[in-house]
């Protein structure tokens, strides 16, 4: 009998079935730039050169960890999709810049199209949310390398900031504020002590309640998409002055927050500011994690940072609490030597 490229496990009829369903959802994301349709060897988008008086293009790429571990225990792969976005498009926000397209790259043991089709559409709508467009991607089966329902998802976002907008750390400034917006869960970050803690050694049940007291389970408590601040993000940067803001991933606020700052300036973070969520606490108890290794790992509730004006605080809080975020003040910037101080 004859070999065959499905015999050696890639099934292509799947592959184009799976292109098939999610079509529409990709073509949802399409903004007025974006030129021709889904089947080319590239996405094509037209870059609207006339609305900027200096462009600079800024881009960023990033996947979702060990997060996918816990989607696919779970089966569940409708919103991993959203945090594959928010990881690169609020990178890019966190330097001034508007997202303008998104590119996803999805790797598989065994393809299933059905799968793809949840894994894909929360790709697009994360990019629905942080209003880019998704001009193109990649899935490929993977026999050998990876086991059937073993996935990896990763991404890319291009966006466009103003040469003189763009946020530098030598803007900020002692007196300037630091303005939060929170995070009601893990985001993408800190999974693997995360799942170490509270799948092997207190080996709780996915289907089982995340802590005591609340009706959600575990799993829907890992699996919490990524809030995506892009659009919030941008739309403080033309209310008010904007010095700086951090994207709060892995290394937690102090890795994070120190990259934004100059070297004559220290940032101290009030880590009463703010209710921390309580799935964070039940990792530090049950894995009897100390307070540094907790900042230094998970975000602790606050998953973006702005460095603002201290006179225009009181106008940011409004303008984020407007697009939907609980925005709170943590902090300040004073002189210093380039650290983060949480007090």
């Amino acid at each position: 009998m004859p070999e065959t490229y499905r015999g050696a496990g890639v099934d292509i009829a799947a592959g184009e079935e799976a292109v098939e369903r999610i079509k529409e959802r990709v073509r949802s994301t399409f903004r007025p730039e974006v030129i021709g349709d889904i089947g080319g060897f590239g996405g094509l988008f037209a870059f609207d050169k006339d609305r900027y008086r200096d462009p600079v293009l800024v881009s960023s790429t990033d996947g979702v960890g060990t997060k996918a571990l816990v989607a696919q225990a779970t089966g569940r792969f409708e919103t991993i999709g959203i945090d594959l976005v928010a990881m690169s498009v609020d990178d890019i926000a966190a330097q001034g810049a508007e997202p303008l397209f998104f590119l996803d790259y999805v790797a598989v043991g065994r393809l299933v199209p059905d799968e793809i089709e949840q894994l894909v559409g929360g790709v697009a709508e994360g990019c629905h949310q942080a209003g880019c467009a998704l001009i193109g991607g990649e899935m490929a089966e993977h026999p050998g390398a990876m086991q059937a329902g073993e996935f990896d998802l990763v991404g890319f976002a291009v966006g466009v900031a103003e040469r003189d907008h763009i946020l530098r750390a030598e803007m900020v400034r002692p007196g300037d504020r630091l303005v939060g917006l929170p995070s009601p869960g893990l985001r993408c970050n800190g999974y693997s002590l995360a799942r170490r803690v509270l799948l092997e050694l207190a080996a709780l049940p996915l289907d089982g309640p995340a802590f005591a007291g609340t009706h959600h389970t575990l799993a829907d408590e890992l699996l919490h998409p990524s809030l995506i601040y892009a659009p919030a993000l941008n739309a403080l940067c033309r209310a008010v002055t904007v010095h700086g803001a951090a994207h709060v991933t892995g290394g937690g606020i102090p890795g994070n927050l120190t990259r934004v700052l100059p070297r004559h300036c220290d940032a101290l973070v009030r880590r009463d500011a703010w209710e921390v969520p309580p799935i964070f606490g039940e990792i530090q108890r049950l894995g009897h994690v100390d307070d540094e290794e907790m900042a230094h790992v998970f975000n602790l509730g606050i998953g973006m940072i702005a460095v603002i004006d201290p006179d225009e605080v009181f106008r940011a809080l409004d303008v984020l609490r407007g697009q939907g975020h609980d925005a709170v003040e943590v902090g300040e910037v004073v002189e210093g030597e380039g650290r983060v101080v949480l007090t």
